[in-house]
């Protein structure tokens, strides 16, 4: 379809029914049905597949069908708005740009000979997947169900949620070819207005022809500077977007993507669960602890293996010292290499288990686990305790899915710092790494809070989980760090 500009809407029936044939390019799904109602000629035209073929039958065929005499467009306009009541949602636009817009989004629209606007009529009737439990964040005492490709579905799972008219949700297009539906979700009584301003700022800058996932808005409402870790987060869970919301964030639907984008995001949420709120606060914050410590040990272990046993033997005691020796010393390859090609060796599998269809997944564990790995630790490719650190590290950077995209660069980083310069490399490494976390930042927001700069009030939901009667009395929100 080509650009529509700001075509008016003309008084000439047939001058509109014309341009729309040819804006269209004849495409096959626009569906113009002409007809004479009150004595004055109309077209209804809707968007094959969009919409509900019995809900426009009966709700607006049969009744605008059956109006009486009318002396213009004008007034049977009005007698429509005002007498009947056709769908509860019922925009007008004055231009071919929102016709189009409203017919690609699941609505008719109603031309009249002499009227010099449109009516349209929300008669959406798509097929789409139903309300389902997320995939990549589960949990056992907590709701399960999450957010769908259809964000009016969306929006009205968090309006059940979140019951206050100080939600507010804010509906935009972006993308010049597909007018992609936005929403932005905020508490207006807790967000800061700056921060408003300045992510209304920062959608305004999105020129893109067409938006399909999150990853496209993403960059826009980040900072530009090399960052390791993501300031903005994403969630599929109706539940915990809430929760952000309370906290005074900012939330962006993407119409089509069954995820939420959170502004801004906290390094210490990837560590927390909505589970952690339902269990005890001493067990979950031994849960908070257990993820803190997979999360290092998963970004240093191999690099620090390859690090004592290359530089440092004297850090190990003479007993495993020589356990190491043995099962090193028929290794072809050093420590260092054999630690690239079995995390290059893990990642390609990894990768070929996500793409392959599900039919043939199964195929994927039984070549890697029984063949590849077996067969390379018995020829002396690799050594067993090698491939058991690297198995250890892969396991804990599943236990926080969230930052795995950056886990796995990382410790192929951390292993070359170590495998070159020995644990001093490997401390030279994590200074940048923390200096970088910590200058992070979104609109002026901290990542790293309420660790750094230290906040108190935080302290209850992230050192440790206290109990829900000391955590309404210390609410942690994003206002804070605007005072």
């Amino acid at each position: 379809m080509e650009r529509t500009g700001k075509t008016a809407v003309m008084p000439s029936l047939s001058a509109n029914l014309s341009r729309i044939r040819e804006i269209s390019g004849g495409s096959s799904d626009i569906l113009i049905n002409e007809f004479v109602t009150g004595g004055i000629s109309c077209a209804l035209v809707c968007c094959e597949g969009m919409v509900s073929a019995s809900v426009i039958t009966e709700l607006i065929f049969e009744p605008i069908t059956s109006i009486s005499e009318k002396k213009d467009a004008q007034e049977l306009f009005h007698y429509i708005n005002e007498e009947l009541l056709l769908s509860t949602d019922r925009p007008s636009v004055s231009d071919l740009e929102g016709a189009f817009r409203l017919l690609h989004s699941g609505f008719a629209v109603l031309f009249a000979e002499g009227a010099d606007e449109a009516l349209g009529f929300g008669v959406q009737g798509y097929s789409s997947r139903g309300v389902d439990e997320p995939d990549g964040e589960g949990n056992i005492m907590g709701a399960h169900e999450g957010f769908t490709e259809t964000i009016r579905t969306s929006m009205s799972q968090i309006r059940r949620r979140l019951k206050s008219p100080e939600l507010v949700m804010e509906l935009m297009q972006k993308g010049s070819k597909s007018q992609t539906d936005l929403c932005l979700c905020y508490m207006k009584d807790r967000v800061p207005k700056r921060l408003m301003a300045e992510i209304r700022r920062s959608l305004d800058g999105i020129k893109l022809e067409t938006i399909l996932t999150t990853g496209y808005v993403r960059p826009f409402v980040e900072s530009r500077r090399f960052e390791i870790f993501s300031s903005t987060g994403v969630t599929e869970r109706p539940d915990v977007l809430c929760s952000k919301l309370i906290e005074g964030r900012v939330a962006i639907l993407v119409d089509g993507v069954p995820f939420a984008i959170v502004i801004p995001k906290l390094f210490c949420e990837s560590f927390q669960t909505l589970d952690d709120y339902s269990f005890k606060p001493y067990y979950a914050t031994f849960l908070r602890w257990l993820k803190y410590g997979a999360f290092i040990m998963s970004v240093l272990l191999p690099a620090v293996y390859a690090a004592i046993v290359m530089y440092h033997p004297e850090l190990l005691n003479t007993t495993l010292f020589m356990l190491l020796v043995e099962s090193e010393k028929n290794a072809p390859l050093s420590i260092m290499t054999e630690s690239l090609f079995v995390l290059l060796m893990y990642e390609v599998i990894r990768e070929a288990g996500v793409r392959l269809p599900k039919p043939v997944g199964g195929a994927v564990s039984i070549i890697s686990g029984l063949i590849i790995g077996d067969s390379a630790v018995k020829s002396g490719l690799v050594s067993t305790p090698l491939l058991t650190m690297t198995a250890l590290a892969v396991l804990g950077g599943l236990v926080v899915p969230e930052l795995n995209p950056a886990v796995t660069v990382l410790r192929f980083a951390f292993l070359i710092a170590g495998g070159l310069m020995g644990l001093f490399g490997i401390s030279l490494l994590a200074c940048a790494v923390l200096v970088n976390i910590c200058a992070t930042e979104d609109y002026g927001f901290p990542y790293t809070a309420p660790l750094s700069p230290f906040r108190r009030s935080g302290m209850s939901d992230t050192a440790y989980r206290t109990d829900m009667q000391k955590m309404q009395q210390r609410d942690f929100t994003v206002e804070e760090y605007y005072e």
